[in-house]
């Protein structure tokens, strides 16, 4: 499967000229195989993606503007349907083409079958009855309360009283500081 970029080589607008370097330059990080076809200089390459975009896809003045990007004779999308696939991390799915093992695509695609297939519900109950445990474990530390100060107090609070005291402490010294410079 090749991918096919329709470009125009000597555009005079500068937006366009950015979105193609865009996709260009984006399917060149990801090593995608594609081929730049320019409708500029070529009357062929742009009458075929003319009549190859999909009349929907087609702007109100009804000629496409480049960039254009189809997988073989199949229309992928225009610039916008490309950022929004890339924003989404969904570029393998919008080329048409399957994500490299170890992608964030592929790990999304991987866990969108496991939702489907169920396996997905059984790691959450595995994740519940860990959680559950943790949760058992917290509350048997909780138990083991202190008397301080004739007060009956847990190890979570001593701990939240001693973090205030430090706090307290060290604004008290900032003030002295501040006070001896003055």
């Amino acid at each position: 499967m090749v991918i096919k970029v329709f470009l125009a080589s000597s555009s005079g607008s500068t937006a366009i000229k950015k979105k193609q370097q865009d996709v260009v330059g984006f399917l060149e990080a990801l090593k995608i195989d594609y081929t730049q076809l320019d409708i500029a200089s070529n009357e062929e390459n742009r009458m075929w993606m003319r009549e190859n975009v999909p009349g929907e896809k087609k702007p109100t003045n009804g000629i496409p503007l480049p960039p254009q990007i189809f997988n073989e004779e199949i229309y992928c999308g225009d610039y916008e349907t490309f950022f929004e696939a890339k924003e989404d991390n969904a570029v393998y799915e919008f080329l048409g083409l399957t994500p490299p093992p170890g992608s964030k695509e592929a790990q999304q695609a991987e866990n969108a079958q496991k939702l489907h297939n169920g396996s997905a519900a059984e790691e959450h109950l595995d994740d519940d009855k860990t959680r559950k445990v943790a949760e058992e474990e917290e509350q048997e530390e909780g138990d083991e309360d202190r008397v301080k100060d004739n007060h009956l107090v847990s190890e979570a609070e001593e701990d939240l009283v001693s973090e205030e005291e430090e706090e307290l402490r060290e604004l008290e010294e900032e003030e002295e500081q501040a006070s001896e410079e003055d």
